[in-house]
């Protein structure tokens, strides 16, 4: 017989919007088939939310939308399973792991009180610089990451004014900042925080490849809209960053895949018989 594969969940929050994200994601978990079987609950669409008790690992991904909206009842729900896994982490010894991204890295900001959700001024939209902040030099998530590295931006909103007596009292860090703008006076925007040892989440999509990139230019509103923004240079310089194999192609290929082997280490750790 097989080893036992552990389970993963992912919370869809695409609310049935067309993506790349979740082939992405789909891509990156077919390199762990041998350890982790996995299962998907669209949680905007249907109000479906995983059984903490039932799964190991989670992933909860980017979306469209407003993150301070919902309808009163699945977002209620996805707050409910943030404080799930933060209770289950504080009396269990094996933990639930979960990275949250940009939709969902949005909603527990705001829910835990971290810092404020504000508009942008403009889309967010390319191929950014992820500038790591000291404490973000020694986590994990960023291990084989250069300092700053490359990741696809797409937001319309923004985490921004930490709440330092809430971060304190969580004991969570600001692992990652967006990049330095030195011709605007805009506060950087935090691109990602270490809620607890077992839970992380970027502002950024760290799942992303060049083929999901590729497919969301070739839109002609896309396009049209980046041109008209950036102009046509800043465009031909997104095409050139998508075959540079040290920028989103080291990101997927790297981050992800340290958030699932870190937390296969530590329940495997887990799970070690004692020898006392």
């Amino acid at each position: 017989m097989g080893k036992k594969k552990l389970n993963l969940a992912i919370l869809d929050m695409y609310d049935g919007e067309p993506n790349q994200g979740m082939r992405c994601i789909h891509d990156i978990l077919s390199r762990f088939s041998e350890v982790i079987s996995y299962r998907e609950f669209d949680v905007r669409g249907k109000a479906e939310i995983p059984d903490i008790q039932n799964f190991d690992l989670f992933i909860s991904t980017g979306g469209p939308g407003n993150p301070c909206e919902g309808d009163g009842n699945w977002d209620m729900l996805y707050n409910e399973f943030l404080d799930q896994i933060m209770i289950w982490n504080m009396n269990h010894s094996q933990k639930k792991y979960l990275l949250l991204i940009c939709h969902s890295f949005q909603m527990a900001c705001k829910y835990f009180g971290l810092a404020q959700i504000t508009k942008r001024k403009s889309t967010s939209f390319g191929v950014m610089t992820i500038h790591k902040t000291p404490e973000g030099m020694q986590d994990p998530l960023f291990m084989n990451l250069a300092n700053p590295f490359w990741a696809v931006d797409s937001r319309d909103y923004q985490v921004l004014q930490p709440d330092k007596r809430k971060f304190k009292s969580l004991g969570a860090k600001i692992i990652a900042l967006e990049k330095i703008r030195n011709h605007v006076e805009y506060e950087r925007a935090i691109m990602a925080v270490r809620f607890s040892e077992e839970i992380v989440g970027t502002q950024f999509h760290p799942e992303a490849d060049a083929v999901s990139f590729l497919e969301h230019l070739k839109k002609p509103m896309v396009r049209e809209k980046i041109i008209e923004l950036k102009g046509k240079a800043k465009f031909r310089t997104m095409l050139e960053d998508l075959v540079d194999e040290n920028k989103i192609y080291k990101t997927n290929e790297t981050l992800i895949p340290n958030f699932i082997r870190q937390a296969i280490g530590k329940l495997k750790l887990a799970n070690a018989p004692s020898f006392t």
